[in-house]
């Protein structure tokens, strides 16, 4: 029996377990939209512009480990995709990104609304198809999973020309996929992780980098223990949070550019840094030359290309992280069964606390002066409790939250860390929301990056879904100002955002709920109202304008050069 390509391609996306496309119709994937309908279980969620259908779709990965899928038409549909495809590319998110294509046989003709949308996400995706066969189309969207999921994950996309949609064959469905060219190393090399393991027998001053590797291998709970068991102390980059409990006594925080005091000096000081899952970006080493200048490094990580791109690496260990501390583990119980690790590193372990007390992260909030958004930050993890999914956007906000709501779980804290995408938040925090609707999700944002992606709050509207976006409002681009205050004379040239729609009317318009909190004696009873409510809601938090994000590590300067005040 033969099937349009419609039908089959739905069939495979049932087959690959998806319940949920994220996406905007249009001319040449309007076949396929008329195939959706006629099956239920694959809901389609309608955003408002096909940028906020990948940051949904993103926002949905990170937060069920799931493949996110988002379905968009050809020409500026597709076009509109590449932020975010982009963002899910820096941050190893797995996505199958699905466009419209015209009839093959105007490929390359100029037709209404061509564009070579493989050529153009080449450089930003992990692959990309164009198919031209229909009786390839269940093999190739297969394969797309597969590639999107396996190894270091990322995102893949295919290019559905109309004729292919519409066109007949039988429908085969392939077990199995073998790509002759493509095949990920999982397992760790043995003799690598007794290398590791015979490092830290030496090691006096042993240190864990951890990394987002880490949550995408569901290997936090491993690395946990053998922090523990080891009693090695742990520092994590923004997209490890929540790979290691925050309220350890071995956490020393985040790292880099923002990190924590102890943090950063324990870099400087390390005589063994073992990095598991994280690539050893600008914003976690400073100034190359001067990074772990004492340690010796054992580098974890299933990307081959990751190690030793950026930073000297003593012991390579090409594999999945959660393998990989298996095996570290096991080596580590089998031959020190009876080590007392916590006297052996004692005088480490107190070198490092002893910087964790005297230069805390910190800030002074008045009580009748402005609200400082560290307060703000800190209210919500108190109402919490810290059981919600945080979302965040890019910029001081962004900081803040990773400084000051305090993470213990993996994929509790979804935000844009290689990229740096304005307008990721809210969309994000839909896509979330849809994955665990049991779950509190609150989107984090700026005033000025919130508004580039506004309209998602009608997505969120419609679906009736309870996301909370609190905006950190401080009328400035914060951490560009920041960057003008400090280094450019306060030359405040195009940060100012004091132009700005009333954001509780706004809210209002889409059909959702509008607060503003302009006092600090009324933050905490605001927020627990507006977290009360069963709808979409925005609120507006007035917050001091020129607050400044510290710990700061100026751009090309050491980890230990650290501006503290």
């Amino acid at each position: 029996m033969e099937y349009t390509g419609s039908q089959i391609l739905i069939e495979t996306l049932k087959r690959e377990g998806v319940d949920l496309l994220f996406g905007y119709p249009g001319g040449v994937i309007i076949d396929l939209f008329d195939e959706i309908a006629n099956h239920p279980e694959l809901r389609p969620i309608i955003v408002r512009h096909e940028q906020g259908a990948v940051h949904a779709a993103d926002g949905y990965s990170r937060a069920s480990g799931k493949v996110g899928v988002c379905l968009v038409t050809s020409g500026p549909g597709a076009t509109n995709t590449v932020t975010g495809i982009a963002t899910a590319y820096c941050d190893s998110i797995p996505l199958v990104v699905l466009t419209g294509q015209v009839p093959t046989n105007l490929i390359g003709n100029d037709a209404f609304q061509e564009v070579d949308i493989v050529g153009i996400t080449r450089p930003c995706t992990k692959h990309n198809f164009l198919i031209k066969d229909i009786r390839k189309l269940a093999e190739t969207v297969r394969q797309a999973f597969y590639l999107a999921r396996s190894g270091r994950p990322g995102p893949v996309l295919v290019d559905l020309p109309k004729d292919v949609l519409v066109g007949k064959a039988e429908f085969v469905w392939p077990e199995e996929i073998h790509m002759r060219s493509y095949n990920p190393t999982y397992k760790p090399n043995l003799n690598q992780l007794r290398r590791s393991v015979e490092e830290l027998d030496v090691a006096k001053r042993p240190l864990i980098l951890a990394g987002g590797g880490v949550i995408t291998s569901n290997a936090a709970a491993e690395l946990t223990e053998f922090a523990e068991t080891a009693k090695i102390p742990v520092t994590y980059s923004l997209m490890g949070m929540g790979s290691f409990p925050s309220t350890s006594p071995l956490s020393l925080g985040m790292v880099g550019m923002h990190g924590t005091y102890a943090a950063n000096l324990a870099i400087n000081s390390t005589d063994l840094l073992i990095c598991v899952g994280a690539r050893f970006d600008d914003r976690v080493t400073g100034k190359l030359s001067a990074f772990a200048p004492r340690a010796r490094v054992v580098h974890i990580d299933i990307d081959p290309t990751s190690i030793r791109k950026n930073v000297k690496v003593d012991v390579p260990v090409v594999g999945d992280c959660k393998m990989a501390m298996q095996g570290i583990l096991e080596i580590v119980r089998s031959r020190h069964a009876d080590r007392d690790w916590g006297h052996d590193h004692a005088a480490w372990l107190d070198t490092v606390q002893d910087w964790k007390v005297s230069k805390p992260l910190a800030y002074s909030q008045d009580k009748d002066g402005p609200i400082k958004p560290q307060s703000v930050v800190e209210a919500l993890r108190e109402l919490t409790r810290g059981d919600a999914i945080i979302v965040t956007d890019v910029g001081q906000h962004q900081m803040w939250t990773a400084q000051f709501y305090s993470f213990t779980e993996p994929r509790t804290l979804l935000t844009s860390g290689g990229l740096g995408t304005m307008g990721f938040g809210l969309p994000a925090a839909i896509g979330a929301q849809m994955a665990l609707p049991d779950k509190m999700v609150i989107a984090i944002v700026g005033d000025g990056s919130v508004q580039m992606n506004i309209q998602e709050l009608m997505t969120a509207v419609v679906n009736k879904l309870p996301v909370k976006i609190v905006i950190l409002n401080n009328q400035y681009l914060g951490m560009v100002r920041q960057w003008q205050e400090l280094f450019y004379n306060r030359h405040y040239c195009g940060t100012s955002m004091e132009g700005q729609p009333d954001f509780v009317k706004l809210a209002e318009a889409y059909g959702a709920e509008g607060y503003r909190i302009e006092k600090f004696a009324e933050l905490n009873t605001e927020l627990e109202k507006a977290l009360a409510t069963p709808e979409p809601a925005i609120i507006d938090v007035r917050v001091e304008r020129e607050e400044n994000v510290y710990p700061m590590v100026p751009a090309g300067a050491a980890l230990d050069e650290m501006l503290l005040v």
